[in-house]
């Protein structure tokens, strides 16, 4: 998710994982993101049985937190917190708090809402001096609720489409600042290439930012439910898209000094941007645009880490 704005230590809370992204830039950062691997062709939509089966399912994992937006409301609080404000990137959207016009769960989907419209703010740091902002949409976040060292994390969605959007599905480390915290972008998505779903990895080597990352094809992310995952243990990270592995980082790029961010706790945002120095100009005219999310889930194995 960062880019050329990266972001000083704000940590997600989304079920029990941790990603967090500077809200200034980070001079010298660079603005392309890192060089992926050769893309994967897409696989086959994940089945509709993959939303109902029974998450502590999975052989060998223990399932150790997870939503699965069986009820209506606003996201559960006790498994959530929120970004509040103009946050980094140059993004267009205000975030906003608890918002059913932005973030709302009903009929066993949390929907994420980027919206163009006038939305009055309150003075502040994150205001950026405005009264009133021209685009919402909510980032949620699991900071200071729960954050994780190795498992399984995944998430089944459905993405918007068009300019401008911006999804993602990432973690960030909940000490040592962006990059040296590390972060994970499990999924990460912009309409401006619309059959390109990235995975990438934002770290430090010597002070300075380094990245990897990959890149699977799908045919229609915005029409169909595919499952997003991470499986991260002590040597590696695999990534997959409807359990199709198509990236694998060896952890030992990010030893640095002694030090290894991706041996260390993250915690997990789960957002939907709009423009920005990535997601690029707005179609205004294609919004509003959904981000449907069926279920988030993080597993662990017995002798993992917590």
């Amino acid at each position: 998710m960062a880019r050329n704005a990266k972001f000083p230590s704000a940590i997600l809370s989304v079920l029990g994982f941790g990603l967090l992204i500077a809200a200034d830039a980070i001079p010298g950062a660079p603005a392309d993101g890192p060089q992926p691997a050769a893309p994967v062709a897409a696989p086959a939509p994940a089945p509709a049985s993959a939303a109902t089966a029974t998450p502590a399912a999975r052989e060998g994992w223990k399932l150790v937190r997870a939503d699965e937006f069986d009820y209506t409301g606003v996201p559960d609080p006790a498994k959530w917190d929120y970004e509040v404000g103009y946050i980094r990137n140059n993004e267009a959207q205000y975030y906003t708090r608890a918002r059913k016009e932005n973030a709302w769960v009903e009929d066993g989907v949390l929907t994420i809402t980027g919206r163009k419209e006038k939305f009055p703010i309150a003075d502040g740091r994150r205001a950026k001096g405005r009264t009133e902002a021209e685009y919402t949409a909510a980032s949620l976040i699991t900071r200071g609720k729960a954050s994780w060292t190795y498992g399984r994390i995944e998430l089944r969605a459905k993405l918007p489409k068009g300019r401008g959007v911006w999804p993602a599905f990432w973690s960030l480390g909940t000490s040592g600042g962006w990059p040296r915290g590390g972060e994970v972008d499990i999924m990460e998505y912009v309409g401006k290439e619309p059959h390109d779903v990235h995975c990438n990895l934002h770290y430090a080597l010597k002070g300075r930012h380094t990245s990897a990352g990959g890149m699977v094809k799908l045919d229609n992310p915005w029409d169909e439910f595919h499952v997003y995952a991470v499986d991260w243990n002590s040597d590696r990270m695999e990534f997959s898209c409807d359990q199709k592995k198509y990236y694998t980082f060896d952890l030992s790029k990010a030893d640095d000094q002694g030090f290894n961010p991706y041996r260390k706790p993250q915690y997990i945002l789960l957002n939907l941007a709009l423009g920005g120095g990535y997601g690029g100009p707005i179609d205004d005219a294609n919004l509003p645009q959904k981000y449907v999310i069926d279920y988030v889930r993080v597993y662990q194995r017995a002798e993992a880490k917590k």
